[in-house]
């Protein structure tokens, strides 16, 4: 039986860990610009391989482990975008290489915590349940899947955007269970301010440490 906690895991690393619903070539390059349903059918199976690949000589292969879950989000998840929404009005208040530090932080941690978390996935079966066509200059949609075990089925939602620019299809949130992780996260960082008196530099270095 899937609990909670270990479903929370596997959506994190899909946002950030979103991340992650990326297509991907023969080459292995990430392909955003694609359907974003396809995307998200694509991320799945590619991050159950990686899974299965690496959990034998888990964690004995940890960077290696970590590194292909970091290759997976590339091009995908908007960490700038998501970053920026966590750090919430010190997004404003912040230098830019305080900005960019923290989104290198938020990403750390989501690949390493939820990538752990991770090893403990079993046999759950993850399903798309509303695919469909693009409306015409469609550049917004919510993709919807179900993660179901013997016990229970989970909903999952994610946000994803297209940018004019590039065409990407790129998360910027994902909702379970009716819990926006996002916003999650955004308390986290804001209660992690208060502490240390909106010292940012402080709540980086503590976010790495995984003391929020």
């Amino acid at each position: 039986m899937m609990t909670l906690g270990r479903f929370i895991t596997i959506i994190c690393l899909a946002f950030g860990l979103s991340s992650v619903a990326s297509a991907q070539t023969p080459g292995g390059v990430v392909n955003s610009q694609q359907n974003p349903f396809d995307n998200i059918e694509q991320m799945t199976g590619q991050l159950l391989i990686i899974i299965d690949k690496h959990k034998d000589r888990y964690p004995a292969n940890e960077e290696a482990y970590f590194k292909a879950l970091n290759t997976l989000m590339t091009g995908f998840v908007d960490f700038n975008f998501v970053a920026k929404k966590v750090m919430g009005k010190y997004a404003k208040s912040s230098s830019k290489v305080q900005r960019a530090r923290f989104e290198v932080a938020f990403r750390q941690g989501l690949v390493e915590t939820y990538g752990r978390g991770l090893m403990s996935y079993g046999n759950e079966k993850i399903v798309l349940i509303n695919k469909q066509a693009l409306a015409d200059k469609q550049r917004r949609v919510v993709a919807k899947q179900e993660i179901r075990s013997e016990a229970a089925v989970y909903p999952l939602q994610y946000l994803m955007y297209q940018k004019k620019a590039t065409g990407e299809w790129n998360v910027v949130n994902v909702t379970l269970n009716g819990i926006d992780l996002s916003k999650t996260f955004a308390s986290q960082f804001l209660n992690a301010a208060r502490k240390s008196s909106g010292n940012i530099d402080q709540v980086i270095e503590n976010w790495l440490s995984g003391s929020k």
